[in-house]
């Protein structure tokens, strides 16, 4: 048994999220409370190849345990081959399998998702794994294809057939991508289903949501993707309201743009260390920064310009300038207050 799981726990995840949960920002999530970290997914093949890019992703410190590298691929043989040469390099507490991704360069591979439709090709992926490495092993999926093929229940004791020792479900099926709402009933259904830990995942942004799924299934633990990308307090929040039944007060404005800074500059050191300039790293930075924003009175505004933010230098600035109209504006209204801060920036006051 997976020892997070002990009778009394219910932890936490990080989502696995391609191009968000680096190293960097699992660093930061387990700092405000995130209890169990997985990687960005990485190819298989990638690894077999020795890849540089490739293996720069399944980097971690201690600090980040316990941690999961999430690994794609259609081949199990390949696959168990690929995770043996990880666990050389970096002894992860365990192998994640990816059996969810919707983005069709994957799904075209035939990983991710696509395995959901052969059932027979996923479970000899999921025991090729497991029995190739000396670690547990655990999976995420969606609970089907579609709306027309829903297999999860089937898919998960299957999975447990084959020696996975926890599965996450995300609550839609590929054909919905991140649309439309996540079903639950499923999700409770596979959790009934299946011995091992069920971590539930979609739609959760507030510790209430959290309580309220604990209470309505018997899921384990669950994982928290999108709303930690705008909201990093999430699992500092949830936890609180668990403990006290109240949602805790939001972070304020000043620690919300002070931990926008430290993420930047973790993450400028971190790319440098690999090739890229503080340029190269703002610019892949600014989407987090947008989505950061959006917990700010009048975020939209600071959104427009992170879009253009080329230093750490400016990103500083922005946010003294932002703090500075904030204290000016005082008890002025939000509307009011975004017009005042738009016609100095020489900018269309927004709606």
């Amino acid at each position: 048994m997976l020892p997070w799981f002990s009778d009394d726990s219910f932890p936490l995840y990080l989502a696995p999220m391609a191009g968000v949960t680096d190293a960097v920002f699992r660093s930061l999530c387990k700092e405000l409370g995130a209890d169990v970290m997985v990687t960005e997914f990485v190819s298989a093949e990638g690894i077999m190849q020795a890849d540089g890019r490739t293996r720069k992703y399944v980097d971690f410190d201690d600090a980040q345990r316990p941690l999961g590298v999430q690994l794609f691929g259609a081949d199990g043989v390949r696959m168990g081959e690929a995770a043996r040469k990880i666990i050389d390099w970096k002894q992860p507490d365990f192998i994640d399998i990816n059996f969810g991704c919707p983005v069709n360069k994957v799904v075209s591979k035939n990983g991710g998702s696509s395995l959901l439709k052969d059932c027979p090709l996923l479970e000899s992926v999921a025991r090729e794994i497991v029995k190739a490495v000396p670690i547990p092993v655990t999976a995420k999926m969606r609970i089907g294809w579609d709306a027309n093929q829903i297999n999860a229940v089937e898919v998960a004791k299957r999975l447990e057939d084959c020696g996975v020792q926890a599965i996450a479900v995300h609550g839609r099926t590929r054909a919905q991508g991140y649309t439309g709402l996540a079903d639950w009933e499923v999700i409770g259904a596979v959790a009934d289903a299946v011995k091992v830990p069920v971590i539930g995942n979609g739609d959760v942004s507030t510790g209430a949501d959290v309580e309220l799924r604990r209470a309505q299934t018997t899921v384990r633990g669950i994982m928290i993707g999108r709303a930690a990308m705008v909201n990093p307090w999430v699992f500092q929040e949830a936890k609180h309201f668990l403990k006290h039944g109240v949602q805790p007060t939001s972070a304020p404005a000043e620690v919300r743009l002070q931990f926008m800074r430290r993420h930047c500059a973790m993450a400028i050191e971190r790319g440098l260390k690999h090739g890229s300039t503080e340029l190269q790293t703002m610019r892949s930075m600014r989407s987090r920064l947008m989505n950061y924003t959006k917990c700010l009175p009048a975020g939209k505004l600071l959104r427009i310009r992170f879009a253009q933010v080329a230093s750490l230098t400016e990103l500083e600035d922005l946010a003294a300038d932002y703090l500075a109209h904030r204290a000016a504006a005082g008890a002025a209204p939000a509307a009011e207050e975004l017009s005042n801060i738009s016609a100095e920036a020489g900018q269309e006051p927004l709606a």
